[in-house]
């Protein structure tokens, strides 16, 4: 008998019965590199490997009894935090992890395999908040090009000369550490990760594009990121040890069924 001597990361994300994204996902992640993961369910999905058709959220009262019944038995060392498509969640998560302050805080709240936002949430809202209450709180915010132009349209009119590193500077001029937009075309068959800081950009790595069709890449990075730096690597060296080992899930992907391909988490080099 003996105590847990691994990181310990906590994941707020959903349930896919695949175990494609969300938090099944991520705890495979974590395991592959040498952490252990705990997680928060924040919504149940209704899918399969090629399509998610429904979700059920969980009641937000639910996803803070069960984040903080875990918090007050474990110390953390990282906090991983996945799609977001409900407010209430939002407000939620940003008061449970203002509380530990210590604790990296890896942001990746865009997903777009989930079925469009319901009316009870506006898009535009939705993002406003995410910026104000928990991208200022963040070691490091992970979104593509696309999804970077979205939340900027929550503060200016698009078309007035900004660039991807304006809106980054932004976010990063609000509080957050790092940003890194995702895979934004490099050319010549390539994609490119960029990497910002208060100093600029701090990394900008590119890759031969793979075809796929994926689903879960974009999670398997951000969870990756947060088990590099539960051990204590400093960002730009994490960002890096988890494109590294993306590349390799995706290179190595499994089609459980008819739909897309699932990243292998658990690739033997």
């Amino acid at each position: 008998m003996q105590n847990q001597t691994s990181p310990l990361i906590l994941t707020f994300g959903v349930a896919d019965p695949v175990g494609a994204v969300g938090v099944h996902a991520d705890l495979a992640v974590f395991h592959a590199l040498g952490c252990r993961g705990l997680s928060a369910t924040t919504a149940l999905l209704v899918g399969d490997s090629a399509r998610v058709e429904d979700q059920q959220h969980v009641d937000p009262d639910w996803v803070a009894d069960q984040a903080r019944m875990v918090l007050e038995d474990v110390p953390v060392q990282a906090f991983k935090v996945g799609a977001l498509d409900h407010l209430e969640h939002v407000s939620t998560l940003a008061e449970i992890v203002s509380d530990y302050p210590d604790a990296p805080l890896v942001l990746d709240p865009f997903g777009s395999q989930l079925p469009p936002p319901g009316d009870e949430d506006d898009p535009e809202e939705l993002l406003t908040v995410l910026r104000q209450l928990l991208v200022p709180q963040g070691t490091l915010l992970m979104l593509s090009e696309v999804e970077l132009a979205r939340m900027a349209e929550t503060w200016r009119d698009l078309g007035n000369g900004e660039t991807m590193a304006d809106d980054a500077e932004h976010l990063i001029d609000l509080g957050c550490e790092y940003v890194l937009v995702t895979g934004t075309n490099a050319g010549s068959g390539q994609r490119a990760n960029t990497l910002y800081s208060a100093e600029g950009v701090l990394r900008h790595d590119k890759w031969q594009h793979l075809p796929g069709p994926f689903v879960g890449a974009g999670g398997t990075l951000s969870a990756a990121i947060a088990a590099w730096l539960a051990h204590g690597l400093a960002v730009p060296e994490a960002v890096e040890r988890a494109e590294q080992y993306t590349y390799q899930a995706l290179l190595h992907a499994q089609r459980y069924g008819m739909g897309r391909f699932v990243p292998n988490r658990f690739f033997k080099p």
